[in-house]
């Protein structure tokens, strides 16, 4: 497991990007971490590496967004960008058909994947939390995942923990990249 430090938004987007740069089509990322702890902060920067050029939102309601991609990027079409935080039951984590999707063509970014993350073999695992949520517990006072907070702005600078784990060979075959990239965060 790599454990990193990231001071801000850009921070944040910084390590989807080097993510996003070593993911290829095929790929599945969950991402986990409390309510606003940054997943789709994540999910923004780690499609804008990629050349989405439209926004990126949270798909909590319609449960997936896909997002085409521009020509060259690591043989992918689209990114999938799904959020199981709705769903109650597996049944309808496997209705979205995700495996599906990352195998024609796509790479697919799972928020609350981690619920699930069992059903899906071999993934990258990206876990986010605020300062001091790793250590304590504490749970952070917004109510969405955002960028921001909606009043102050104030989430753009908060620290944020990252821990990035591989699961199957696809990333472990990578895994030395992802070490390379992300060196300037590591804890």
């Amino acid at each position: 497991m790599l454990e990193l430090r990231v001071e801000s938004l850009d921070g944040t987007h910084a390590v989807a990007a080097v993510l996003a740069g070593l993911a290829r089509r095929g790929d599945l990322i969950v991402l986990s971490g409390e309510m606003g702890s940054g997943k789709t902060a994540f999910a923004k920067g780690f499609g804008a590496a990629l050349g989405v050029t439209e926004p990126i939102t949270s798909p909590t309601f319609t449960l997936l967004h896909s997002y085409d991609l521009p020509p060259g990027s690591h043989g992918a079409k689209a990114l999938h960008h799904a959020d199981l935080y709705r769903l109650d039951r597996t049944t309808e984590v496997a209705d979205l058909a995700l495996e599906e999707l990352a195998d024609d063509a796509g790479i697919v970014l799972v928020e609350w994947g981690d619920v699930v993350e069992a059903l899906f073999g071999d993934h990258l695992s990206v876990h986010l939390s605020l300062d001091g949520d790793v250590f304590d517990g504490a749970d952070t006072d917004s109510d969405t995942d955002s960028d921001t907070d909606s009043d102050t702005g104030a989430a753009d600078e908060q620290v944020r923990f990252v821990e990035i784990s591989a699961v199957g060979p696809s990333w472990a075959s990578r895994w030395s990249r992802v070490l390379e990239g992300c060196e300037g965060f590591a804890c």
